[in-house]
């Protein structure tokens, strides 16, 4: 009976033991995934992003994007279209005889866009057809598949296609009396009006420019109706009129300073800092993050925002890593990089990587595109003043500290008091 008893007492000590040292390991992951650059710049490749791409591909060959469709009403098209941009982001980094592969994805996603599935979701009686959000960003990855081809070498019925969709759109916005056209019937959100005139910036630089005006009139239109509490572009805004009905958001307004950099890089500029002033906080002092509603406003979240604890937006955070790396905010990127590394609990193999267990492909296409991001028009520009040191990990780093000692200093105060049991 005293060797089953003493077994007995050994088992749980071995237990706890190892509870202590699984607790430890994680706890030193996470430190590791705060410190180990995460970026890799406007020209270097970011790790583990084409292992993100492999895990979204064999997802959306899975039927994640009919699954994401049923989340929100663009996810089908999201998933798609960040996949192919993706794609074309790691191609435009290398030597022009090696994009083959980057290429061969980017054009697979633009056949899901122009397929009825893409179209399903948009009406083909606006101006120009579908909308300006589906014929914005299929036109912004058209132009991006031809840039990873050599100017002699691209394909001349792509061209035709890209040059006759820039057209619509340029017709559409010079006839418009608003800035920023419909996406839905009678609805309008300026973040997609942007993306297709950045993809007009595009145009112009892939083939013989000819939407300088509209370019010119856009911007002066826009300068005109900024969302007055914010001096930002609007959430949302009267189809009509294009004045603003709702303040500008974090989901938006993280996108917008993405696309705005390759459109007018000086008051690409000046929004930037606005944005970064009033939207991207320390919430409890641990690390950065994005609200969705500028600091001192609450509103409601909805399925863009996801919810928003303490005011901040998952996504819009995401997101603000691509908009920081576009303007050259390296230190805010890399924060926000390796902030992901740790709240988004990646799981990794040699073949794949993805986040939140991949219970939402979604998230990691946002990721991957924003981790990729680069000017696609513009020239990277001069950093602005940073407002993130390095310092800003110390209060994780120090929370994961006390998570990984404290198992063994439990241990020992067990052991101390079985030992002195025993005398």
């Amino acid at each position: 009976m005293p060797a089953i008893s003493s077994a007995r007492r050994r088992i749980p000590r071995w237990s706890l033991r190892l509870a202590a040292a699984v607790v430890s390991v994680c706890a030193l992951a996470g430190a590791v995934r705060l410190i180990v650059p995460a970026t890799a710049g406007p020209t270097g490749e970011p790790t583990g992003v084409r292992r993100q791409l492999e895990f979204l591909r064999s997802a959306l060959d899975d039927g994640a994007a009919d699954e994401a469709q049923r989340l929100f009403p663009e996810g089908y098209f999201f998933l798609h279209a960040l996949y192919g941009l993706s794609w074309v982001e790691l191609g435009l980094r290398e030597p022009a005889a090696e994009r083959t592969v980057a290429l061969r994805e980017a054009r697979w996603a633009l056949r899901r866009l122009d397929s009825p599935s893409g179209r399903d979701p948009f009406s083909p009686d606006l101006v120009p057809p579908y909308g300006v959000f589906y014929q914005g960003w299929t036109n912004w990855l058209r132009g991006g598949a031809l840039s990873l081809q050599p100017a002699g070498q691209r394909d001349p019925a792509a061209l035709r296609r890209f040059a006759a969709d820039s057209a619509a759109l340029g017709r559409a916005f010079d006839a418009s009396g608003s800035p920023f056209l419909a996406a839905y019937p009678e609805q309008a959100w300026p973040v997609d009006s942007t993306v297709a005139v950045a993809s007009l910036r595009l145009h112009d630089t892939l083939l013989p420019p000819r939407f300088a005006g509209t370019v010119d009139r856009w911007l002066q239109d826009v300068r005109e109706r900024l969302d007055p509490s914010t001096g930002l572009i609007p959430h949302r805004t009267d189809p009509v009129t294009g004045e603003p009905i709702e303040v500008a958001r974090g989901t938006s307004q993280s996108m917008i300073q993405r696309f705005l950099a390759d459109i007018d890089p000086a008051f690409a500029a000046e929004q930037y800092l606005r944005f970064r002033d009033r939207y991207v906080v320390t919430p409890l002092g641990l690390g950065p993050a994005v609200r969705e509603y500028p600091d001192g406003l609450d509103g409601p979240a909805d399925v863009d925002s996801g919810p928003l604890p303490l005011g901040v937006s998952l996504s819009a955070t995401a997101v603000t890593l691509g908009a920081a790396q576009v303007h050259g905010d390296a230190p805010l990127a890399g924060a926000l990089a390796n902030y992901g590394e740790l709240a988004g609990l990646p799981i990794g193999t040699p073949w794949t990587k993805r986040y939140a267990f991949g219970l939402l492909p979604i998230g990691d296409a946002f990721l991957a595109w924003s981790k990729t991001a680069r000017p696609w028009v513009a020239r990277t520009p001069d950093p602005p003043p940073a407002t993130v040191s390095w310092w800003w990990r110390m209060p994780l780093l120090s929370m994961l500290f006390v998570v990984g000692v404290a198992p063994w200093v439990v241990a020992r105060r067990r052991r101390r008091r079985t030992r002195a049991g025993t005398r």
